[in-house]
């Protein structure tokens, strides 16, 4: 019931067409039993009575109410139809906008193929109630009301007869519905996981390809595949025990209606052409009886559809996206107090631990550390997709968590490692955040990420229309692309995690001399793993286990003789550090 009450306050927005068109339904439900009556009368009076005259007013009466039938009928259904789309239409918007104010975490914990079976199938199950559900049982409904009427006035001993079927066919279709609500939960199940399975393989096809790994991902589908088509045998087999049984028993209505009724003709209880007007509207007691167990999958598809998609928009997220206020521009200044952080699923496993550091507007700040020290922790908490555990973030001297985080993130441009690229054309994708941005603009960062030159030997250069996340392009293309998209935005704190680690030595000195130019009064941030991609930086965190080892600049480190300094003969050679040391180098 509470579904029910929960689409309605879609339906609202339409109300006077859905007034109406439910208005019109129960006409068209009512003009059924015009024909039936009139045949009645063809019989009676025309047939049996001889009145020859009447045949041809009420064929023209029993014709012209058909005719209006069929087109009442058409608009009505079209009506419904307009509004059901109009509420899928909305309830998509409404789920897409709640994507866009999730935060990682939902991300994090939710599978794709869940989000996409939300968006597609329990939506769509939401349009077939609204256009087609209430649409029909209000027609049976009628009908069934319409047919007892008519035949009450005919011959009410012979209506009773007949609904002494209808308890056993509300018995069964109570069973039906009980078990069937089980039923279509796990098919919405099964299907959310084949999604994900699906949408897995397909986006590491190449990994698949590469470990020739195909025959293994078969399997996987079909196991999951399997499931989803036992969930389904299962439904059917709920249909298969109760369905036969209420339709056996609607059936038995016109073997009552011709027995009993035949009996009544013969003894002059009822006209002839009164038993004919009675046993032409038994199919309006037959069809609904026979449809409502359909009418309760329908609902309980209905009902499975909208549990999850009310679950998805009562979703919190953590951090709560505001409409912005005001452009404000943060000039850059950003420090670390007594910063701890640890997920919720394991609070007692902390990613950084008690880390402090202070960065000025305009400096680079180099990041560098093992695999899970805490690295990318320390930029999502600038850009805030996470709060801290403990301590505080300051932008600008105010906590970060009291920015609104609209204007908080136009500020700051994040170049992520794994670099997504949409299915658009290359300038597109580099003007992402400004669309009307003009293309020498758009020409001058690409210059400055070294990506205007491969972007100038394809075939339309940045009117190129670049794959699904960017499939034809190299990953050092890719990675310069993302870099200019950053660098498009003009931000005052760039976040750079790791982006030129797929270019070779030459393209990543090439990036650093254009970044000189564009980087003046941004504050940067530089996760790398290549000491060359962050020995000119202000200051240096070496950062092992969630902790700062070591922090200074590079010929510091060096001195200082710690991890850096192994780091760094690791990668150049002790050759290397010597001449560092004394600046020779530099």
């Amino acid at each position: 019931m509470y579904s029910i009450k929960w689409v309605w306050k879609y339906i609202q927005s339409y109300l006077f067409g859905w007034v109406w068109a439910s208005i019109v339904t129960v006409i068209v439900a009512g003009l059924f039993v015009v024909s039936p009556y009139i045949g009645g009368l063809l019989v009676d009076e025309v047939i049996i009575g001889g009145q020859d005259e009447l045949l041809l007013p009420l064929l023209g009466l029993m014709i012209g109410s058909v005719v209006l039938r069929t087109v009442l009928r058409y608009v009505s259904q079209i009506e419904f139809e307009r509004i059901s789309q109009n509420v899928l239409y909305q309830v998509r918007e409404d789920l897409y906008t709640k994507l866009q104010e999730l935060d990682l975490t939902f991300f994090n914990t939710t599978r794709v193929g869940d989000i996409m079976a939300r968006m597609t199938g329990d939506t769509d199950a939401i349009r077939h109630n609204v256009a087609w559900t209430y649409f029909n049982a209000l027609d049976n409904v009628v009908l069934f009301i319409s047919a007892l009427i008519l035949m009450g006035t005919i011959e009410w001993r012979l209506m009773l007869s007949l609904l002494v079927v209808t308890p056993f066919v509300g018995l069964f279709t109570l069973l039906l519905s009980a078990q069937a609500r089980h039923a279509f939960y796990e098919i919405r199940e099964s299907f959310s996981r084949l999604n994900s399975m699906v949408e897995e393989n397909i986006g590491g096809n190449k990994v698949v390809k590469a470990f020739a790994n195909e025959a293994y991902e078969i399997k996987k589908f079909d196991a999951r595949n399997e499931q989803f088509k036992q969930a389904n045998m299962d439904s059917a087999r709920i249909s298969k025990r109760y369905l036969p049984i209420i339709e056996t028993f609607a059936g038995f209505m016109s073997v009552i209606a011709i027995g009993l009724g035949g009996w009544f003709a013969i003894t002059g209880r009822m006209s002839v052409g009164n038993l004919v007007a009675f046993t032409g509207v038994i199919w309006m007691l037959n069809m609904p009886m026979r449809n409502i167990g359909n009418y309760m999958n329908d609902i309980q598809r209905f009902n499975s559809g909208t549990i999850k998609i009310r679950e998805m928009l009562a979703t919190q997220p953590k951090i709560p996206i505001d409409k912005q206020t005001k452009n404000k521009r943060i000039e850059g200044a950003v420090e670390f107090e007594n910063v701890s952080f640890a997920f919720d699923d394991e609070p007692d496993q902390r990613v950084l631990n008690n880390i402090s550091f202070k960065v000025e507007p305009g400096q680079v700040v180099g990041i560098l550390g093992e695999t899970g020290s805490g690295k990318s922790t320390v930029v999502n908490l600038i850009s805030r997709f996470i709060d801290p555990t403990e301590g505080r973030v300051l932008i600008d001297n105010e906590d970060a968590r009291n920015w609104n985080v609209i204007e908080l993130r136009t500020n700051i441009a994040v170049v992520m490692q794994d670099v997504f690229l949409f299915s658009d054309t290359i300038q597109n994708n580099i003007a992402f955040n400004e669309p009307n941005t003009q293309f020498e603009t758009v020409e001058k960062v690409a210059r400055v990420a070294d990506a205007s030159q491969f972007i100038e030997q394809l075939p339309e250069k940045y009117r190129t229309y670049i794959g699904e996340r960017g499939s034809g392009l190299s990953g050092g293309q890719k990675q310069r692309l993302s870099l200019a998209r950053g660098l498009l935005k003009d931000p005052s704190i760039l976040i750079l995690d790791d982006t030129t680690s797929a270019v070779d030595m030459e393209t990543e000195v090439k990036i650093q001399e254009g970044m000189k130019e564009v980087s003046q009064q941004k504050t940067t941030f530089i996760i790398a793993n290549r000491i060359s991609s962050i020995k000119h930086a202000d200051q240096i965190l070496v950062l092992s286990k969630g902790n700062i080892l070591e922090q200074g600049k590079h010929q510091e480190l060096l001195i200082k003789g710690g991890a850096y300094y192994q780091i760094y003969k690791e990668q150049l050679g002790q050759s290397m550090v010597e001449e560092d040391k004394d600046g020779s180098s530099l």
